[in-house]
């Protein structure tokens, strides 16, 4: 799939209380009455409403339809921010008002996934199977920890910021998702490396956003779409990195990487849920969204690339496109969820679904570890990961596939021991720590991709 020189004109979608998911798929969210969480302690729970992300569907996307679809998914996101905010401000009530607000979800989700369908069909196969994925339904999960949250229907009376926070802070984290880093077994297993390892690595020191880039944009799932994340992203590395760049904007970029990478790397902000106004609290991705709370500057970024265990590294294309992690994986499953929570000093352990809770003098530390199996062809694919894939358990590549430099981005966070963390999601996702995720567009030159290439198959650590 090309991105060269693509810009279509800005499409806004902006929601005092969204719950928006790119690709159609999402679970919006409101308190309901007290039971058992899964903690073990009885408290609220939250009802949900679960649809198919249609967007991890599409396999096959052709360039020229993919404006058109990309904003046909953008309003599935529309319909279940809507029911959203029905539920929200307590206008259902009942099976047989939940029953008619699903319905009317139903219609107005097939309406939309007919045109994306029409409109890939248009330049080649009609996709199949689409038009069984309209129907969405209720669950509910574990409610905020913070239980004395004021009512999301009083708070509404006070405007849609103040309803945003209410949701914000019912919305999550549960007190189930935390667990104490020292009470877990260590977990880590790595390949052993053979004869023809590349055991070499290579480094860039981008800083940790120090000249503070944040948007709530995302330029590889939603070209185009301002607040396309509706969530707040951190970047270091290319410095004018928005919804709206293209290839070309990104070479032309400057970059906080000292060694001139123009690479593009981030994440979603992690916030103390401390009950503070932050910057972006009456902006879309921030309290507009229901991400609320203090944004937490890293102590500390890494950025590295290392090699494979069974083989040589080949050179990444320019443009490489890499998402890890899935934002929508308490909606949609754990297949594609690649969240790593860990506690500096306590590393060999990996908590995939939980926030951990680390001893005095221990940082808390996200990891990405990037997908490092490339198809040889593409930068992109129509769902964003099957152009790309992981080794398996020994290291390999699947057939088809060749090894490239493995990305591996390391954060650090002083957080006080208990102090309640949430990492930014779509706000139906519930701040869920398997929502964690890591962006990567690979704009290094050809010559410096070809020294990192060169330090990692020949065994040296560079930067």
């Amino acid at each position: 799939m090309s991105h060269k020189g693509h810009r279509r004109p800005r499409f806004k979608l902006l929601a005092a209380v969204s719950a928006l998911v790119l690709g159609g798929g999402g679970v919006a969210v409101v308190a309901g009455n007290a039971s058992a969480g899964q903690d073990g302690r009885t408290g609220q729970v939250t009802a949900t409403i679960d649809c198919p992300d249609v967007g991890d569907r599409l396999t096959s996307v052709p360039d020229q339809a993919r404006g058109e679809v990309d904003e046909n998914l953008a309003q599935l996101d529309v319909q279940v921010a809507d029911a959203y905010r029905q539920l929200a401000s307590g206008q259902v009530q009942g099976k047989s008002q939940k029953d008619a607000l699903l319905g009317r979800l139903r219609d107005q989700r097939a309406t939309t996934i007919s045109r994306v369908s029409d409109a890939i069909g248009r330049s080649s196969g009609r996709p199949e199977g689409l038009d069984k994925l309209s129907g969405c339904e209720m669950k509910e999960a574990p409610a905020a920890q913070d239980e004395a949250a004021p009512d999301a229907a009083a708070a509404a009376a006070s405007g849609p910021e103040a309803a945003a926070r209410s949701i914000g802070q019912k919305g999550g984290p549960a007190r189930s998702d935390f667990v104490d880093i020292t009470k877990v077994k260590p977990n880590v297993r790595t390949p052993a490396p053979s004869g023809g390892a590349s055991k070499g690595s290579f480094s860039s020191e981008c800083g940790r956003n120090e000249n503070g880039h944040f948007n709530p944009d995302n330029v590889i799932v939603a070209p185009g779409v301002s607040n396309g994340a509706h969530h707040m992203h951190d970047y270091v590395g290319n410095k004018t990195t928005d919804a709206f760049s293209t290839n070309d904007s990104l070479a032309a970029s400057g970059t906080t990487c000292g060694n001139g990478d123009q690479s593009t790397y981030y994440w979603p902000v992690l916030r103390l849920r401390d009950g503070r106004a932050e910057k972006d609290a009456k902006a879309p991705g921030g309290g507009q969204d229901a991400n609320v709370g203090t944004i937490l500057k890293p102590k500390q970024v890494t950025i590295s690339f290392k090699g494979s265990p069974v083989s040589q590294v080949k050179a990444m294309p320019r443009f490489l496109r890499i998402i890890t992690g899935d934002a929508k994986a308490f909606s949609n499953g754990t297949a594609n969820a690649n969240a790593s929570w860990s506690c500096t000093g306590f590393e060999d352990r990996q908590l995939k679904d939980k926030y951990p809770v680390c001893p005095k003098g221990s940082d808390v530390v996200r990891t990405f570890t990037f997908q490092s199996c490339w198809d040889g062809r593409n930068t992109d694919s129509a769902n964003h990961r099957t152009h790309v894939d992981f080794a398996d358990r020994n290291g390999r590549c699947k057939k088809g596939f060749t090894a490239v430099p493995q990305l591996v981005q390391r954060i650090t966070y002083g957080v006080a021991p208990g102090s309640r963390i949430a990492v930014d999601s779509f706000p139906e996702q519930l701040h869920k720590p398997v929502t964690d995720h890591g962006d990567f567009i690979n704009v290094m030159s050809d010559g410096l991709m070809a020294r990192a290439v060169g330090c990692i198959n020949s065994g040296r650590t560079c930067r």
